[in-house]
């Protein structure tokens, strides 16, 4: 397994639409630009990188000329403008059950240049990725809607567009509308630590600093696989497979070989960001395989960077508790820890709506509707999920039952039979995980029984 961790740049599903997007010219005026968390203004030097992240925020104003102005006009944006340097945009708006139905597009400009992108497609339908309906964290109050985000690399200039499609009623003349209280998200993830690549060598682990309590408590959770503030969980070989811990002691013949992870610590996480209790549910029947949608513009040594806006995306942006995900693999195999909790525990996440509970969420870095996932991001998924999975008795080519918390696919209380490996689309009617990674869920399933010993 090959990867390096980054240090410097930083998800969900569904198509982008294919049309041309032409806005009317916006007006001069720009919208304020404000600070999450507790951060610095925008009013400090515009190269300045935060060495722990931050998230920029600039609602959108109405385009359009003689069209109908207001917080409803079907066109908005923000004017190209120059801001603090970022690596991750996205949308958000006031409403979760809202739905964004129309077309986002964003430019950005690159760090340092003149440089400007074309005009790039922010995938809307975000809302499938969230927690069940009815449970705490989906009604703490703080949940947002929000487009997935879509990472740039490095840029400080920025321009957006917003169109709401026509809705065509009977008797109606066309109807556009978007959601309220809609805000741009631009999100730098801050420095990190650099390690080596998996299974040798030492970190430079500076820029993290002392290991804090909440990061200590991140980590404890782990320390029967790893030392407390480690960087990265080791492989387990085969022949030490049958002395793991197992959480279904009549589940050992099911047990892979345990692949190498790198920590939260490893991938650089704010262990302040999120909520300090960890969310249990009660076993791990399925593993839902997802794609994160965020675009495939990223090398290897960059994917610290991404998960770590992500994570602020999730966290500040949407108002989840935590990382929806429970592990992330990266275009080169690399698996990470995702949702806090510890990676052999039946963590809840917040990633296929309807069916978190019993269930663990696995998102490849990168956008698979068209593009076909590396052969080293398909071998993860299968050796991730024949360990985890095994840990619980599942077989990793069988199928089960698990009860949907309600979603547009199966109502609430309905028992749905699925593949112990299924991609989100099975739970949910979404394009995630991308038709090109969601074909390749048969040779996953293949692996994984193999690693299994079946």
């Amino acid at each position: 397994m090959r990867r390096f961790l980054a240090s410097s740049i930083g998800v969900t599903c569904a198509a982008a639409l294919s049309l041309p997007l032409v806005l009317p010219a916006p007006p001069a005026s720009a919208a304020p630009v404000t600070t999450r968390s507790g951060e610095s203004p925008p009013g400090e030097s515009l190269s300045a990188e935060p060495v722990s992240g931050s998230t920029q925020s600039i609602p959108l104003v109405p385009f359009g000329g003689d069209r109908a102005g207001g917080p409803d006009a079907p066109e908005q944006g923000v004017t190209r403008r120059g801001v603090r340097s970022f690596s991750l945009v996205g949308v958000v708006w006031d409403d979760p059950e809202t739905e964004l139905r129309g077309r986002v597009q964003v430019r950005t400009r690159a760090t340092g240049t003149a440089r400007w992108s074309g005009w790039q497609d922010i995938e809307t339908h975000n809302q499938e990725h969230a927690a069940d309906p009815e449970s705490a964290e989906r009604a703490s109050g703080r949940v947002r809607g929000s487009t997935a985000p879509l990472w740039v690399g490095a840029s400080d200039g920025v321009e957006l567009r917003v169109r709401a499609e026509i809705e065509h009623r009977t008797g109606v003349p066309g109807v556009q509308t978007l959601p309220s209280g809609l805000r741009l998200e631009l999100v730098d993830p801050g420095l990190g630590t650099e390690p080596p690549p998996v299974g040798g060598g030492s970190a430079d682990t500076s820029r993290l600093g002392p290991l804090t309590a909440e990061a200590a408590a991140a980590s404890a959770v782990n320390a029967e696989l790893a030392p407390l503030g480690a960087l990265e969980i080791p492989a387990l070989s085969a022949r030490d497979a049958d002395q793991q811990n197992v959480a279904d002691p009549g589940a050992a013949a099911r047990v892979a070989p345990r692949p190498a992870m790198v920590t939260r610590r490893g991938w650089g996480a704010d262990e302040q960001l999120r909520e300090r209790q960890f969310l249990y549910t009660k076993r791990v029947k399925v593993a839902f395989v997802h794609h994160t949608a965020s675009g495939n513009n990223y090398n290897c040594s960059q994917a610290a960077s991404v998960i770590r806006s992500i994570y602020r995306y999730h966290v500040l942006s949407t108002g989840w508790r935590d990382i929806g995900y429970n592990f992330l693999i990266d275009k080169c195999g690399t698996i990470y820890e995702g949702r806090a909790g510890g990676v052999a525990k039946a963590v809840m996440g917040a990633h296929t709506r309807g069916f978190n509970a019993n269930s663990m969420g696995v998102a490849v870095i990168g956008s698979f509707g068209t593009t076909k996932p590396p052969g080293a991001a398909v071998t993860g998924i299968a050796k991730l999920t024949a360990w985890k999975l095994g840990l619980y008795g599942a077989v990793a080519n069988g199928k089960t039952y698990l009860t949907s918390g309600g979603g547009n696919l199966y109502a609430k209380g309905k028992k749905v039979r699925l593949n112990v490996i299924s991609g989100h689309r099975d739970g949910f009617a979404t394009e995630c995980p991308g038709r090109a990674l969601y074909s390749r869920l048969g040779t996953v399933r293949s692996q994984a029984a193999r690693y299994q010993g079946r």
